[in-house]
């Protein structure tokens, strides 16, 4: 799919005091380990993704982010038909903990029992909220490869410093491959969530 944005975003767009929020919430959680599809558990699985998260799905979060999809979505001229939200990941990135590259969509739709929101589905729409100020941490970049990993394609990398300011987010297809470079100092706090719509025709 040929894209002329591969990303939108909104800087400061989310107020300080909600990040604030939803920061003393997750912490307030008990945390986990991070994984992601294909890398196992343990040491594997920290050769590709090395953070801590909480999963939360309260309706006040989702009020205060959903507006900047659609806004994106149509901004962009993705117009991707989209219609749940996943749960929302708060990550915790501390000192050299990162998530190497990869994209959020699958190659399968999700197959879950009928009457699950999400069977069927497919990521189409993922969201990243900075929840930290800048002067807390160290790296921790958020960076997309626009070739999308194509081995006959030169790397076309970006560092997507338009979110450094905290309230600031990201909206991109799910297919695009990105990265969490690793924190060099300090903790890095972020939102995921992704939304999924019907496989693309």
């Amino acid at each position: 799919m040929n894209l002329t944005n591969y990303y939108w975003y909104f800087q400061s767009a989310i107020p300080s005091r909600i990040c604030d929020d939803i920061v003393k919430y997750g912490k307030s959680i008990q945390d986990q380990m991070a994984v992601t599809g294909g890398y196992g558990q343990g040491k594997n699985l920290k050769k590709k993704r090395d953070s801590n998260i909480v999963w939360m799905n309260d309706r006040w979060i989702y009020r205060e982010i959903q507006p900047y999809i659609h806004q994106a979505n149509a901004n962009a001229g993705w117009n991707f038909q989209w219609y749940f939200s996943e749960s929302c990941q708060f990550t915790k990135y501390t000192k050299c903990q990162f998530y190497d590259w990869h994209c959020d969509g699958w190659d399968q739709p999700y197959q879950r029992q009928e009457g699950d929101s999400s069977h069927g589905k497919i990521r189409k729409l993922s969201v990243t909220v900075t929840l930290s100020d800048p002067k807390d941490y160290k790296g921790g970049e958020l960076e997309f490869d626009f070739r999308n990993k194509d081995p006959d394609k030169k790397p076309n990398i970006h560092k997507c410093t338009e979110i450094l300011p905290k309230g600031s987010l990201v909206v991109f297809p799910g297919f695009v491959w990105h990265r969490v470079c690793p924190v060099k100092k300090g903790t890095r706090h972020s939102l995921v969530i992704w939304n999924l719509g019907w496989p693309y025709k």
